[in-house]
């Protein structure tokens, strides 16, 4: 008897990758579709059960024009959710391997999302319109969302910003003495945050450097969040922490390069980092 005859029946490929340790496991399902129910979802992602990950990613065919792929994106909870700029860099890498090319277009339920090979295994992407309107965030009411005080945790002047997914940004003096995880999690259920929120504390550390942590809603803490790195710049921006041109963001996987462009009159956030390949296997 060998491996092969007590291990299921191959059912569907899989490719692990990471940028700077936010990892995930990408299936293709461009030609033949796949629809994971939460369960499937859940253990997959669990390291124990499954094969570990901090998302799922699933490959589509695009429905916006001049779109290469759709990249649908699930949460460890099962959930799927709109953005992900660590998994747009790993997903764009694949399409630029495969071909041959030097810049893709993905399509995600944020938009769709300009990426460019530049440099070895290290891409560029557009994340799209960076908006601090409480309405596109969502915020449950019309609120201040550069200066978001959350008093009975201890917290203000956050600020909240969508980068294609909701993010809350407080600026502190020392990381290392915040609860970050107890303050995170009620934040995520605060009833002004309908669609929860990812939460983020920085420490601004020159005109051009933000040290970061992240803490992302269905998934807590990862080791790097680039829609959290933009959002962490634009909100230093804003408030005038950090000057203009990029803005290298420190999480605890490593660095991102982060520019805000103004783009027709609109914010985006340029995210530039590296991708790695893990390994490859079968479901």
């Amino acid at each position: 008897m060998t491996f092969s005859d007590v291990i299921p029946e191959f059912q569907r490929s899989f490719v692990k990758m990471h940028g700077l340790g936010n990892h995930f496991v990408i299936v293709d399902g461009r030609v033949e579709s796949y629809r994971p129910d939460e369960a499937t979802i859940v253990r997959l992602c669990d390291p124990r059960f499954g094969i570990g990950a901090d998302q799922l990613v699933v490959l589509e065919p695009p429905s916006a024009e001049g779109a290469d792929v759709f990249m649908r994106l699930y949460n460890v909870d099962g959930r799927e959710v709109e953005a992900c700029g660590n998994a747009t860099r790993c997903v764009a890498w694949l399409l630029l391997e495969e071909q041959g090319a030097d810049s893709v277009v993905v399509e995600t339920l944020a938009g769709t999302l300009d990426c460019e090979r530049s440099g070895d295994h290290r891409v560029t992407c557009d994340l799209g319109v960076v908006s601090g309107d409480w309405q596109t965030i969502p915020m449950a009411e019309k609120t201040d969302t550069l200066k978001v005080d959350v008093p009975e945790l201890g917290l203000e002047s956050g600020v909240a910003v969508n980068v294609g997914n909701p993010h809350i940004v407080f600026f502190v003096d020392d990381l290392e003495a915040l609860d970050i995880e107890t303050l995170a999690v009620s934040l995520q259920s605060n009833p002004m945050f309908p669609e929860s929120v990812n939460v983020s504390f920085a420490e601004v550390h020159g005109p051009d450097r933000i040290l970061l942590i992240v803490y992302e809603r269905g998934a807590g803490f990862t080791l790097a969040c680039g829609t959290g790195a933009s959002a962490a710049t634009w909100a230093a921006r804003q408030r005038g922490l950090v000057e203009d041109g990029e803005v290298t963001v420190t999480l605890p996987g490593g660095d991102v390069q982060i520019e805000i462009a103004s783009v027709d009159d609109e914010y985006h956030a340029v995210m530039t980092g590296p991708v790695a390949f893990a390994f490859r296997g079968e479901l």
